[in-house]
């Protein structure tokens, strides 16, 4: 079976694919991955503890066709909620991890996202852990109006009490991160990772039009935001576990 890259139109064999952990080995393009695959790529093998995995969304507002609108992902994703929070181990060294999926819902933030990350940045600080954040969202839940809107104020506030613990937080952003995430939790960290190519912002392409002025094509983009000092560094996905584990390891020691 062959895979067609999005970045070049590259016919990839599905084992070379998954080797090069779903980069294209022509162009660089970084292709999706599930929260799953992710947790794989990042943490030591079978060290990762799920917290929270009975909490899932409902539908605050009746909003026609979203409980089949999530029946539907989940069914898909093989995901319990839309996304995955808990204790691993990077190397040995314990920490509280998060990592969401753009499969359910476009990874958007709703009231189940907000508490999610909200218990378990507050699970690190109680435990005294280094904090780890995946994140790729499509912007705030519309489906859930204010309730969603309220989790970026919700999970701001325990970034902070983390940072006051003296404690470590580094996040990760995959393309896209746009939205609430983008604008609480994403860009609270002591260190701001992303991959190549990654769009980053707060309102996606089409919002941005609104505005009727002339951006630079590349504004969004992880490159652009590395050269106006607003993320740290890009990383290579198959180097993002081994740098993970220098800065832990750096952290460790400077505490």
């Amino acid at each position: 079976m062959a895979i067609t890259c999005q970045g070049c139109s590259t016919e990839i064999s599905e084992e070379t694919f998954l080797e090069a952990y779903k980069v294209c080995p022509e162009c660089g393009y970084h292709h999706p991955m599930t929260a799953y695959e992710r947790l794989e790529l990042l943490v030591d093998e079978g060290s990762f503890d799920e917290h929270d995995a009975g909490l899932y969304s409902t539908n605050p507002l009746d909003f026609p066709d979203y409980e089949e609108q999530l029946a539907r992902d989940y069914a898909k994703t093989g995901l319990k909620s839309e996304i995955l929070t808990g204790e691993a181990k990077i190397d040995g060294q314990s920490v509280a991890i998060t990592i969401s999926d753009f499969g359910v819902r476009g990874g958007t933030m709703g009231a189940v996202v907000g508490e999610k990350v909200t218990r378990n940045i507050e699970y690190a600080t109680q435990s005294r852990l280094p904090l780890i954040i995946v994140s790729r969202s499509g912007g705030m839940r519309m489906q859930e109006g204010t309730l969603s809107l309220m989790q970026m104020a919700k999970t701001s506030a325990v970034c902070v009490k983390h940072a006051e613990a003296g404690l470590p937080y580094i996040s990760v952003m995959a393309d896209p991160t746009f939205g609430g995430s983008t604008a609480s939790y994403a860009s609270l960290a002591h260190i701001i990772l992303a991959e190549p190519g990654a769009r980053i912002g707060f309102a996606g392409p089409l919002a941005t039009a609104s505005i009727k002025q002339q951006l630079p094509e590349n504004f969004q983009k992880a490159e652009f935001l590395l050269e106006h000092g607003m993320i740290d560094r890009i990383v290579q996905r198959s180097e993002m576990r081994s740098l993970l584990i220098d800065l832990l390891d750096f952290c460790v020691n400077l505490s």
